[in-house]
């Protein structure tokens, strides 16, 4: 490993940066801020996981429930490895996907307003998976991951083939297209709620909220052995991503081959953000404002993927914890309490983008 000081241009003061070389012809450049927050940001999020796993409608102490957690038995193994546990990893896996693919999004696009909640992909994978849902094409919940990806890839397809006039760099361009399939695609979902019948309208309209209430290891599985196995993808993105916070012909004249990691880039994003929709329902702002989060904190000229991640992650396990203590006995689905959270954060970006310029 190699230290150096990189002083950025920008700013006029140094910054702390490590070399790590596993191989000759391997290295990595390592922000060391980054990486202080990234540990203290897995601290908080271990802490807050553990307060939830506590907290509910009945208090288990912390000694009680590493007990059941060991053990397996007694008499909180229900409440702890049965309904609080599950939803907590749950939690964790979902907002972890969504960080890191509102990072990536943010960074193909080079717009803070971009993410995959915003541009139409998880109205695609929310339309794709209520249709599975209402008309029973799908009976196994296993599966509606997959039907989610094929839901938020469309959409994300149909993104790009529209705002193809400009490319994807043009940011606002590729937002503008995304917020207006998005609303076709509510719309349409919306149609087909108002024409089912009663049943299957509750069913759709309980997933739409954007819940971790009654689910657990059926949907964190999957959506776990999705992150492990895009775990390659998302180094091979954290590095392959830094040129495109430059401009597209600089990027080109370093060697980079610009489209190509774009498109493959905002694949990986689409995957993560449709998955994650697909185990829990469309649970908004998540992924656009944990990169933002993330970046401020580590200081850092591009969104820092981990961090992002590990944003997503605390932002909702904390939000599904006071959806489920501040009413009691009634939750509050937590799409709605994040959406309730993210909209004045976005009126607030919109208003400072505007300020700039």
């Amino acid at each position: 490993m190699r230290l150096r000081d990189q002083p950025p241009p920008s700013r006029g003061r140094r910054t702390t940066v490590a070399v790590l070389r596993p191989h000759p012809r391997l290295s990595f450049l390592v922000h060391r801020r980054s990486v202080g927050v990234a540990l203290a940001l897995l601290a908080l999020l271990l802490a807050v996981m553990a307060l939830s796993a506590c907290l509910g409608q009945s208090y288990v102490s912390p000694a009680e429930v590493w007990r059941t957690l060991r053990t397996g038995a007694g008499p909180h193994d229900l409440v702890v490895n049965e309904l609080r546990v599950p939803r907590i990893v749950l939690g964790a896996l979902v907002g972890a996907a969504l960080g890191a693919a509102g990072a990536l999004v943010q960074t193909v696009t080079r717009n803070p307003l971009a993410s995959p909640d915003v541009i139409g992909v998880g109205h695609g994978a929310a339309a794709a998976t209520v249709l599975a849902l209402a008309t029973g094409a799908v009976g196994s919940p296993a599966a509606m991951p997959l039907v989610s990806v094929a839901g938020g890839l469309g959409a994300a397809a149909l993104v790009h083939v529209l705002a193809w006039r400009r490319g994807v760099q043009a940011g606002g361009r590729f937002v503008l297209v995304g917020v207006g399939i998005g609303v076709a695609l509510s719309a349409v979902v919306q149609l087909y709620l108002a024409d089912s019948e009663l049943e299957a309208a509750e069913q759709v309209k309980l997933w739409l909220t954007g819940s971790l209430n009654g689910r657990g290891w059926e949907q964190a599985g999957p959506l776990g052995a999705v992150l492990l196995l895009a775990l390659p993808a998302l180094v091979w993105a954290g590095r392959a991503a830094r040129p495109l916070g430059l401009d597209a012909d600089t990027a080109a004249a370093l060697g980079v081959r610009v489209d190509r990691v774009r498109l493959g880039v905002t694949v990986l994003g689409v995957v993560l953000a449709a998955t994650a929709t697909g185990a829990a329902g469309p649970i908004g702002f998540v992924a656009l404002t944990s990169p933002q989060l993330a970046r401020r904190l580590t200081r850092t000229p591009q969104l820092p993927l981990l961090c992002s991640a590990l944003t997503g992650a605390l932002v909702l396990v904390a939000a599904d914890l006071v959806a489920r203590t501040l009413l009691p006995p009634l939750e509050i689905p937590v799409g709605a309490l994040t959406s309730l959270v993210g909209g004045p954060y976005l009126l607030w970006l919109l208003g400072r983008r505007s300020a700039v310029r």
